[in-house]
């Protein structure tokens, strides 16, 4: 299998056959072991803002969520308030992580009528709730492992965050970091299964293909996997699904499929206009990235051209980049934000490029395997 990537990513998008439409990520659920002090990560290390909150203190007996905003962003952290419920379940099982990746859409009973005609499992029928703001209605499909997809239609609402939430109000509000929206989220599959959720995606949601990578695309002596990149009609959901390859060791897709306990969403890529800001600041407030092994930055002129940044800087702040037919782009990528070695997160500035960093994966896979013989998981 070769690399494939259209010419015009735009003719790709066109390809899509987006029935639903997806107008973009509506929000992001974690499930964690304790909320309030993931919230506290989040705007600390991330400059994320406090937006909404529900608890014991609304009324809500099983569990407390956080609601958190920068950008585009928003990112929901729920911890359960009951010993036996599928929220303490899946945590027990998979550490914390990612439950729910939601779309923004403009009718979440037809979109739900829709993907479940075309053979998605059913996870929550359309629904209405209410409060004093207005009504959102909901409903929900399964995708990969134990993630689900929630179809939220907000477009008579008006309140902070949805009904059941109030509004969090916080004295501690630590600046922004300069991020957008998000670029991408990743799933790691189990082997064989690349193409199952890829077909998912294009029969269920009408996705097309961006690009396909194979072993020999992203494989370093030790370790290699295989990734085809689904993206929705307007380009604003995009979701590689990763399956590991056979390799001399053990890859980082089974590393996070053997901690992980089954498949989920490995990361989530984070879009920036400046990303020497943005890692610089997060840098000061404890994120840790990736170490970029020295001899990468030899080549990037020669590899990428030229680029408005002080490559000096890059290199300082370990920033990798690329170059494709429309532009280029500059990536970073956190060490995992778990203590199991799950969940990470990639910074991403696209100066007009579409693709993402084929150029960088061999420096990339250097770097996890370096973290992974510390962690004597390789």
């Amino acid at each position: 299998m070769e690399t494939t990537t259209s010419p015009v990513a735009e003719k790709i998008f066109k390809d899509a056959k987006d029935f639903l439409p997806l107008n973009g990520t509506d929000y992001i659920e974690f499930y964690v072991g304790n909320a309030k002090l993931a919230a506290h990560f989040y705007k600390t290390a991330f400059g994320f803002q406090s937006l909404a909150y529900k608890g014991l203190e609304t009324g809500c007996r099983d569990r407390t969520s956080y609601v958190l905003r920068q950008g585009k962003i928003t990112l929901v952290l729920t911890s359960p308030m009951v010993e036996d419920s599928y929220i303490s379940n899946h945590i027990k099982k998979h550490g914390d992580g990612v439950r729910v990746i939601a779309f923004t859409v403009d009718d979440a009973e037809y979109s739900f009528n829709e993907t479940v005609g075309r053979g998605a499992e059913p996870c929550k029928a359309p629904e209405v709730i209410k409060d004093e703001f207005g009504k959102i209605k909901t409903s929900a499909i399964h995708t990969y492992g134990d993630t689900m997809h929630v179809f939220v239609e907000r477009k008579n609402y008006s309140g902070p965050f949805m009904p059941g939430f109030v509004e969090w109000k916080s004295e501690y509000n630590p600046n922004p970091m300069g991020l957008k929206y998000v670029d991408h989220c990743v799933g790691n599959v189990e082997i064989g299964e690349m193409n199952l959720w890829a077909e998912f995606y294009q029969d269920v949601l009408g996705f097309a293909n961006l690009i396909t990578f194979d072993d020999k695309d992203i494989s370093t002596e030790f370790t290699a996997l295989m990734s085809k990149v689904m993206t929705n009609g307007n380009g604003r959901i995009k979701f590689p699904i990763n399956e590991p390859a056979n390799g001399k060791k053990v890859s980082q897709v089974e590393e996070y499929l053997n901690f992980y306990n089954g498949p989920g969403c490995q990361h989530i890529a984070v879009a920036t206009d400046d990303i020497i800001y943005t890692v610089t600041e997060m840098r000061k407030n404890g994120v840790e990235f990736l170490h970029v092994p020295g001899n990468y930055y030899d080549t990037v002129k020669d590899r990428v051209g030229e680029i408005k940044e002080d490559l000096t800087i890059l290199k300082n702040l370990g920033i990798m980049v690329d170059r494709d037919e429309e532009g280029y782009l500059l990536q970073i990528f956190t060490k995992p934000v778990e203590d199991r070695p799950t969940l990470f997160y990639e910074i991403i500035q696209r100066v007009g490029a579409n693709s993402f960093g084929k150029g960088n994966f061999q420096a990339l896979f250097e770097s996890i395997e370096a973290e992974q013989a510390k962690r004597g998981t390789l």
